[in-house]
């Protein structure tokens, strides 16, 4: 079955430079036959919801480029179904770039990443907006995201075209600061337990070690 990220991805420019660097063998399994759904799956949906971060991609209406960061609290971009992404859109720098653009192009690609486990996940999509005010409740209760700070203004829905897992060369290991406690909290413990044996062999005339 073909992967519908190979008929977005592999243009006919794509193709020729394969063709010229010797990979086109490697790739050309995934173009034959027919083009099979890209539905998300429980691994996909794992990964998104463990995500507190990703960057999206639209285009604008003189054909530039425009990449914008989104985060929030871990899983707030919500898998809403098979081939549905969804997330709250908060209150910003108010240039709406991104929304202007979708306004034009809905086109967009999603690129998540996990530093510690060096994975990264590519989404093309068609995404639309809908400002809160005209949200319906079902939408609302599926973005919310509980005590969250952050001033919601819109649901920006994301009709899944294709994905791509990518490989895992070159990505820096980096760790969020939860992550840094939750590696350093045992060890902060270990160490506080040494003290008290050690303050109480003190008092108790014993010399460290002994």
């Amino acid at each position: 079955m073909a992967d519908p990220y190979t008929r977005i991805a592999f243009t006919d420019g794509v193709r020729r430079l394969q063709e010229h660097y010797g990979t086109r063998i490697e790739h050309h399994d995934r173009e034959r036959g027919d083009e099979q759904p890209a539905r998300l799956g429980a691994r996909e949906a794992r990964f998104i919801a463990a995500r507190d971060t990703f960057f999206m991609a639209t285009v604008s209406e003189t054909g530039w480029p425009y990449v914008q960061h989104r985060g929030g609290p871990p899983g707030f971009l919500k898998v809403l179904g098979a081939t549905t992404l969804g997330y709250a859109d908060f209150r910003g720098n108010l240039q709406y770039v991104s929304m202007g653009n979708l306004g034009h192009d809905g086109r967009v690609a999603l690129f998540l990443i996990d530093f510690r486990q060096k994975l990264r996940l590519k989404v093309l999509g068609h995404a639309r907006f809908v400002d809160l005010g005209q949200a319906s409740t079902e939408l609302v209760q599926q973005i919310d995201l509980g005590n969250y700070f952050a001033e919601v203004e819109r649901a920006v829905l994301i009709e899944v075209a294709a994905f791509e897992w990518n490989c895992p060369r070159h990505i820096t290991p980096r760790y969020t600061g939860d992550e840094v406690r939750a590696l350093v909290e045992p060890l902060q413990a270990r160490i506080a337990e040494l003290e008290r044996q050690l303050a109480a062999r003190d008092r108790d005339g014993e010399a460290p070690g002994g």
